[in-house]
Order: structure tokens, then sequence, then C-alpha cells
């Protein structure tokens, strides 16, 4: 299952996962599918390396068909990759030259990634690294569009949306935002129609879902 949330400053989305080998290439699909409806591909070869070194150390170091989670959080110019598993032990990076294949990973996650780290969580350990992307236009809008709902719904959908509600929140004010714009538009006599059928072209020729 995907749970995606839209929380100013930043975009999340978590997946869980099994671990096992025939889960992380589905899981690396998921995260680039993930990136791409948020418009920031030119992260994808990073983030694919990243998920496969992740998810594969909870296999190989906390165990085969454990449970485990993927946190994707996109901020301004920087996403973070999160593993959640439940184990409490903390993993290390191997000493220079050890034959020890432990910590190897944690090597590679460091070579790539702006910042790393590891620390307990109340159900086990989270696994973290942030690497630097580009933003595309399709990116930016979604950051101004949770700024702009966010805003529409007020102080009093602040608390739901502390609640753990953002999404149903969000939907509702998109909903209305635009039930809102609609109105305004015949008020000034333009068609609504007409200025749906533009933001859909708009839409289309950004996404390249037309």
């Amino acid at each position: 299952m995907t749970c995606c949330e839209a929380a100013e400053p930043r975009l999340r989305c978590v997946l869980p996962f099994e671990a096992v080998p025939t889960e992380v290439s589905l899981l690396r699909r998921a995260a680039v599918a993930q990136l791409r409806q948020w418009g920031t591909p030119t992260a994808a070869d990073e983030v694919e390396l990243l998920v496969s070194e992740l998810a594969t150390n909870v296999i190989k170091h906390v165990g085969e068909g454990v449970s485990a989670t993927l946190v994707l959080e996109c901020q301004k110019e920087r996403l973070r990759v999160e593993v959640h598993d439940k184990s409490g032990k903390l993993p290390s990076l191997s000493s220079p030259g050890c034959d020890e294949e432990r910590g190897r990973g944690l090597h590679l996650i460091a070579a790539l990634a702006l910042s790393w780290g590891v620390g307990l969580t109340a159900a086990g350990k989270a696994v973290w690294c942030e690497i630097a992307f580009s933003p595309e236009p399709a990116y930016r809008r979604i950051e101004r569009a949770v700024k702009a709902l966010k805003s529409y719904r007020g102080s009093a959908g602040e608390a739901v949306l502390q609640g753990g509600k953002r999404n149903a929140v969000l939907e509702q004010a998109a909903i209305e935002l635009i039930a809102d714009l609609l109105h305004w538009t015949a008020a000034q006599g333009h068609d609504p129609d007409d200025i749906l059928d533009r933001a859909q072209t708009h839409y289309e020729a950004e996404t390249g879902a037309a």
C-alpha cells in the first residue's frame, strides 16, 4: 500500500514493503514512479540505487521477510530517503579494507548522499539519507499548490492537518478552491468550461499526459 502526504513545505510518500529480494525491484519502480508524479525525475537514478541498498541492507542484516517501510520526502532542493525496520540494532560503517560485508552498503550511501544517518524509532530504527535534485516546473507547481491549499483552509483546518488527516483535508480544500475559482471566472464573464479545458491543456503539456 502507498500513502502520500502533502504538507508544507514538503511532499511525503510512505511505501510499506516486505524485505525479500523480489520486492526490491518493485520498490525501486514505485519510488521512481512517485518522483515522476512529483515532477522530480532528475533524481531517479540516485534514488533507485539508494532504495536498493537500503532495502537490501534490511534483508541482509535484519532478516528476509520482515516488514519494513520506505519513506520519500521532498523539501526544497533536497530529497530524503528513509527505510524503517523493527530492529533496534544500529548499523555502522565497516573499517577500510575490512573483508566483512556488514556496513559496506552504508559506504555507498555515504558516497552518494549529501548527508545520512541512523536513528532509533518507537518501533525500531530508521536509516536515512538526503540527496540534492533540481526541481522541475511540475514540482514547483505542486509545492505552490500545497501552500495555497493550506492557506485557503485557514487556521480552522490546521488542527486537522496536525491530526494526521492531511490528504483528506487538502483534497477537500482543492475541490472547494476549484469551485470558488469557477464561480469567480463566471462572475467575470468567462466560460468556466473553457477555463478548465485550458488548465487541462497546460497540465498535459507539462506532464506529457496528453
